[in-house]
């Protein structure tokens, strides 16, 4: 179960017929819509497969309806519960927040700047806070800062920007 990756929180019921309103960790959170089943739990441990009857997207969340799960009581019970999905039914080419998270960086230069501790999503682009143990640096997620992404390396190299 160590290939499946967190996609949502589910944060309240939704409607009558035991609809959930999960908040997307996708973004965006297009692309979900065609999924036909999805892991829930508390955490990836715990978590058990079920059918997806309903999914629509909505801005940052998205609404689901799970096969086996009748009525408000026991929708109810799983709020609070991560919504998880295997890690190979993502597009290819694109970098989550737990494959960023951990990364060293370094400049074109070669000089290390710390490792990246975590990402804080601004709404038009996240920003990666890095740390070097004696400080932070906030280092903008756009694609003429970084250069490169290495995730089996464990390494970002970055184009510092003029002032940082």
């Amino acid at each position: 179960m160590n290939d499946l990756l967190e996609i949502g929180k589910i944060v309240k019921l939704s409607g009558l017929k035991g609809r959930l309103k999960v908040l997307s960790y996708c973004d965006p959170a297009q692309g979900l819509e065609d999924l036909a089943s999805v892991f829930v739990g508390e955490d990836i441990e715990h978590a058990v497969l079920l059918n997806v009857r309903y999914l629509r997207v909505k801005g940052g969340s998205f609404s689901l309806e799970l096969e086996g799960i009748e009525g408000l009581e026991a929708a109810g019970e799983l709020v609070g519960q991560s919504v998880f999905i295997p890690r190979d039914r993502l597009p290819d080419g694109e970098y989550y927040w737990e494959d960023i998270i951990g990364l060293d960086i370094v400049t074109e230069e070669g000089r290390r700047l710390g490792r990246i501790t975590a990402i804080l999503p601004t709404g038009s682009n996240d920003v990666y806070i890095c740390n070097d143990g004696e400080g932070e640096t906030l280092i903008p997620a756009f694609d003429d800062v970084v250069q490169e992404i290495d995730i089996e390396k464990g390494l970002m190299v970055v184009r510092l920007p003029e002032g940082l």
